[in-house]
């Protein structure tokens, strides 16, 4: 027993050809998947008649809304899958908008090109600053020189999380650049870190934890102005689209919380969270609500404890990133893309100064596990990825009394 759990404790079966070959073989499967997606499509639908990109085509049929002056029917359900059975045909499954009228800016860019390049412009646009902001995050951190070659890059474009992006058109790119570029631009640059954490209103479950983080950390600058470009973004779109967003925005909500959420209409094997882990036991959604209220309060505690302390940046950082996705009930598969901006800061930190016993089998199975996340989960009803960011959380809460 204690020879199998050497190799785990200490991480030596890393070595520098796994780390090169396993993340070129996953990019190459990637690539086939995505191609073979491509090859078997007919028209805008995939081989199993549902529109390529699956979840983008929500951001799709809205943006296509709010350009003929109908914004806010996207929060109407009925009315938004009305408009993608439009758009892709009467067999077309409900893909739900849940975001904030802010994201409608995105979507009503985007719907000014036909569906295939509007997609294409949309997921390579955000894995290019996804990339960048990774990059510039690890320049940030206390292994500056890795940022200048290329045995980042690998690790990056291969983590399991991109493909389930690829694959469902989502925003998992987007939030991991915004996140991860704030977070490299904080010392240096407050105001650019202020507005790239304030465009992450567009999934506001993911903005609940930086104020609190900004304030414990005296970064007031930077506070302020998140603050300012939320509220540029509300009056943008209310003189874009009109005042009558915000009560449909408001009226949906309730469709998102009681339906997608507490009924787990999208499938409580893919919301990656400790409320979900409940329910898919079977809970009530009281003790579900009990369960994520606890995860919170640890959160947001470890957030705030972690930034009113002068410790490393990379340890600080990766506490925000992984306290983020655990605070939330809301967090989707794809939404794990936002382990990678913790992953890199935390490599880097270990590369420098050791890594704990299991951390790098921690860390391999957090950049592995978003490509099994929901399969798992649907074959044995245990949700493993909210388990293992907890623990990475509260190692790396000890990484920093070291």
């Amino acid at each position: 027993m204690t020879a199998f759990l050497m190799p785990l404790r200490d991480g030596r079966f890393l070595n520098a050809r796994v780390l090169r070959a396993y993340p070129m073989l996953l990019m190459a499967g990637f690539a086939a998947a995505i191609l073979f997606l491509g090859l078997t499509a007919h028209g805008v639908n995939d081989y199993a008649g549902r529109p390529l990109g699956t979840d983008f085509s929500n951001i799709y049929a809205a943006g296509v809304a709010a350009l003929h002056g109908h914004a806010a029917t996207a929060f109407d359900i009925k009315a938004q899958w009305h408009n993608e059975q439009a758009l892709f045909g009467t067999t077309t499954p409900l893909y739900g908008w849940h975001y904030p009228p802010f994201f409608l800016l995105v979507a009503a860019t985007l719907a000014l090109f036909p569906y295939g390049a509007a997609l294409i412009v949309w997921q390579l646009a955000t894995l290019l600053l996804y990339l960048w902001a990774m990059r510039t995050l690890i320049r940030a951190s206390v292994m500056p020189a890795w940022a200048d070659g290329l045995a980042w890059f690998p690790l990056a474009l291969g983590f399991t999380a991109i493909f389930v992006n690829l694959t469902h058109g989502h925003n998992g790119f987007l939030t991991a650049a915004l996140f991860a570029g704030a977070l490299a631009n904080l010392n240096t640059r407050p105001l650019v870190a202020g507005l790239l954490f304030g465009l992450l209103a567009y999934k506001p479950q993911f903005g609940v934890l930086i104020p609190l983080a900004l304030a414990a950390g005296h970064y007031w600058r930077t506070f302020t102005a998140a603050a300012a470009t939320i509220l540029a973004l509300a009056i943008a779109v209310t003189l874009l689209f009109g005042p009558e967003i915000w009560p449909a925005f408001f009226a949906g909500s309730h469709f998102t919380r009681t339906v997608i959420l507490e009924q787990g209409a999208t499938g409580f094997e893919k919301i990656q969270t400790f409320f979900s882990q409940v329910r898919l036991l079977g809970g009530p959604v009281a003790l579900a609500y009990a369960a994520q209220g606890a995860v919170f309060l640890f959160s947001a505690t470890m957030v705030i404890w972690a930034w009113q302390k002068p410790i490393l940046f990379g340890a600080r950082s990766a506490i925000l990133c992984l306290a983020t996705l655990l605070a939330t009930p809301y967090a989707l598969d794809y939404d794990l893309m936002l382990l990678a901006p913790a992953l890199a800061l935390i490599a880097a930190e270990g590369k420098v100064r050791g890594f704990r016993p299991y951390e790098l089998s921690l860390l391999t199975l957090l950049w592995l596990l978003p490509f099994a996340a929901r399969n798992l989960a649907g074959a044995t009803h245990i949700l493993v990825a909210p388990f293992a960011i907890l623990a990475l959380l509260v190692m790396t809460g000890r990484r920093t009394k070291a």
